[in-house]
């Protein structure tokens, strides 16, 4: 572990100090996480950083990040290693050719290192020089669940096997970070090798914290404007509520627009970057922008 990651509180500070605005539970779980050398399991809904704090925790303890993105039928040769089949062809085509290598070298010379293409799951366990690195294992919930318990031999050993190569152990455990968006249940044996964390939607002062540690620039008034009203629409029935990557991405719109203040108008104009779903954006136009607009207002005020 960093030396200044000594306490819950310097994690918090270590973070902040690369704009990364996040609570103590949260800053308890990096903590511990770093500490204990135990993968960090990240569930919320889409936009609340979970996928940021992987960045983050990179940057701050100056650890590369190496990022697997989930998808469905994903597996161990997009996961962990393939082998570079044109190479082994042409190699297998030169040594037809000049006779000077037996059947038994060419096979230990096709499935040796330089005909190895690493995946992400490899480069997190053979990192080389320097500190283990930070490994994202990004929306994990994406993945087939046969995915899933092939992961556990990662996460609970630190190794993978490859038939080839044999088991393949990290000397220096990698940060593992795992996130889910919660669209579908994750078997409880992935969870358990985890320290589980819930991101949820920030409080008004940390969400105002945040817009004012990745958009400095945005006019203090016009920041809480937002903020209050993205806090007030997260309570409409919306198929999709904004996250705080919306937050964020609307003020650098307004910003973009010259826009010092929120109207009904300056809304209906930039929607798209806060709802993403046409449904969502028609439920907000018929309740009425501005009535929205003057009860966000109106909690600003008695706040």
């Amino acid at each position: 572990m960093p030396e200044e990651v000594a306490s819950i509180d310097s994690m918090q500070e270590l973070l902040a100090g690369v704009g990364y605005v996040c609570g103590r539970p949260l800053a308890t779980a990096a903590f511990l996480s770093l500490r204990l050398n135990r993968p960090m399991f990240l569930e919320g809904e889409a936009g609340v950083g979970k996928t940021e704090i992987a960045r983050s925790l990179a940057t701050a303890t100056n650890r590369r990040l190496i990022r697997l993105q989930c998808h469905e039928g994903l597996d161990s040769s997009s996961a962990v290693c393939d082998w570079n089949f044109p190479a082994q062809m042409i190699a297998i085509r030169t040594a037809e050719s000049t006779g000077d290598i037996s059947r038994d070298e060419l096979n230990r010379d096709l499935f040796s290192e330089k005909f190895l293409i690493e995946r992400p799951l490899l480069q997190a366990l053979r990192p080389g020089d320097g500190l283990a690195p930070v490994l994202l294992i990004d929306e994990i919930d994406r993945a087939d669940e046969p995915f899933e318990a092939f992961l556990l031999e990662a996460l609970s050993d630190y190794q993978i096997t490859v038939p080839e190569l044999g088991t393949i152990k990290a000397e220096d455990p990698p940060l593992v970070i795992l996130t889910s968006n919660r669209t579908r249940e994750i078997h409880d044996a992935l969870k358990r090798r985890c320290y589980y964390h819930w991101v949820d939607y920030p409080d008004f002062d940390r969400e105002l914290a945040i817009v004012k540690a990745r958009v400095p620039e945005a006019p203090e008034e016009l920041g809480r404007q937002i903020v209050a009203f993205i806090q007030r629409l997260r309570i409409e029935d919306l198929f999709k509520r904004p996250g705080v990557a919306e937050t964020i991405d609307w003020a650098k719109c307004l910003l973009a627009l010259d826009a010092t203040a929120l109207s009904p108008e300056v809304i209906a104009d930039t929607v798209g970057a806060v709802l993403k779903y046409q449904d969502d954006i028609q439920r907000l136009e018929s309740s009425g922008l501005k009535r929205l607009l003057d009860e966000a207002e109106q909690a600003l005020a008695e706040g």
